[in-house]
């Protein structure tokens, strides 16, 4: 009896075309895909997401191509949507950033700043606290499980060989980085008040007695108030976030 290996060739292309998408999907994924995880970790992570979807997606890949170049442009197309969905999810993951920047600047610590492990550069206190935190709590809320779906969803959405969607692309990224900016917003809208506020009072402080040492006495104020109020509204912004996080993930779910 002969047993034909006739199949090798396209169960390797399809797989060299789901590591290169989900490989690329993964650099950007929050928690595994930080800098701060190894280089061969996050490879490992990509080749076992491969091979468990290998079996659900396997259809929908086209011929092996005739030509060298049919399979580096098969291959570039993959890794394009994958970088596009990997940065739509990285842009959602960097509105908490900007909000723990934003409390920063408003509660005088924007110059205490220490490494942030996700980006691997300087940050606030305040935006690597929210950073860190936030992808506890994605993890500890189970919305890691719609970054997997929206993994194989992709595959629904963009299937391999097909037209490169590049205006809806675009269109998804700037939606994303507009209602990241919103939340954002809405999330330090106290924060923004108070800081009007407080200088507000501090500036009819020091022209009503100007004998004050204002610096000396707004600084740790200010400092005391606004931890004081991150204290009160960390737990409901960080939820609020988490339904942000899950209805701007959504869309990619078929």
């Amino acid at each position: 009896m002969t047993v034909s290996l006739d199949f090798l060739p396209q169960t390797a292309f399809a797989f060299l075309l789901i590591f290169a998408r989900i490989g690329a999907m993964t650099m950007a994924l929050p928690g595994i895909g930080e800098r701060m995880v190894p280089a061969r970790i996050r490879l490992v992570f990509a080749l076992a997401l491969s091979m468990i979807l290998y079996p659900l997606v396997n259809t929908v890949f086209p011929a092996l191509p005739g030509s060298l170049y049919g399979m580096v442009v098969a291959i570039a197309r993959e890794v394009v949507i994958g970088v596009a969905i990997g940065i739509s999810v990285k842009l959602i993951v960097s509105a908490i950033q900007f909000v723990g920047t934003i409390i920063s600047f408003q509660t005088g610590l924007a110059f205490a700043q220490n490494v942030d492990p996700a980006n691997g550069a300087q940050s606030t206190l305040f935006g690597t606290f929210l950073s860190v935190l936030s992808v506890a709590l994605i993890f500890a809320a189970d919305l890691h499980h719609l970054l997997l779906s929206a993994m194989y969803d992709s595959y629904q959405l963009f299937k391999p060989g097909g037209f490169l969607p590049a205006g809806d692309f675009a269109q998804s990224a700037v939606d994303t980085l507009s209602r990241g900016f919103r939340i954002a917003i809405q999330l330090t809208g106290p924060f923004l008040a108070f800081g009007l506020i407080f200088y507000l009072g501090i500036g009819v402080l020091s022209r009503l007695i100007p004998q004050v040492h204002v610096f000396f006495l707004a600084l740790p104020l200010n400092i005391m108030l606004g931890m004081f109020l991150f204290m009160l509204l960390l737990g409901t912004f960080m939820l609020w976030y988490l339904d942000y996080f899950g209805e701007a993930i959504r869309p990619y779910l078929s």
